[in-house]
């Protein structure tokens, strides 16, 4: 049986799926957790002292990232269409690129450390490319 299905926003959706799943180990692992993904001192410490509000920001990072795959399985063509699926995969692959490109520059001096910096901007970029691959490919067929 051959499948329709966008192998790009497929991918997508996977990368999207990898990273919420990796946001919820920080959350278990606690403070060191934190530290080993590049997270700023101030995140670390409130994490330390066990404070709910790294938690709180980390799991809402991961839900977006949660919908953000169910969007880019629904372009796919593996689920049915979301509401509004052609904004909000276009709104989707321009924060991934946004994010690429103005990260460095908005994250510099925050108390990240650098290898976190260009690493996360560098998959946030190849995750917009998949992405943005995809949503070209499957512009006409988008509602």
């Amino acid at each position: 049986m051959e499948n329709h299905y966008n192998s790009a926003l497929l991918i997508g959706a996977g990368l999207s799926v990898i990273a919420a799943l990796l946001h919820l180990w920080v959350i278990k692992a606690g403070p060191r957790g934190y530290r080993l993904f590049g997270a700023g001192e101030r995140f670390i410490r409130a994490a330390e002292a066990g404070k709910i509000f790294p938690a709180v920001a980390t799991a809402g990072i991961a839900t977006v990232l949660l919908i953000w795959a169910a969007y880019a399985l629904s372009g796919a063509g593996a689920v049915p269409p979301l509401p509004l699926l052609r904004p909000v995969l276009c709104f989707i692959t321009f924060i991934y690129l946004l994010r690429a490109i103005a990260g460095p520059l908005a994250l510099r001096g925050t108390g990240r450390s650098n290898h976190f910096i260009i690493v996360s901007s560098l998959i946030c970029l190849g995750v917009g490319l998949v992405h943005l691959l995809g949503l070209v490919q499957r512009w006409s067929t988008l509602a």
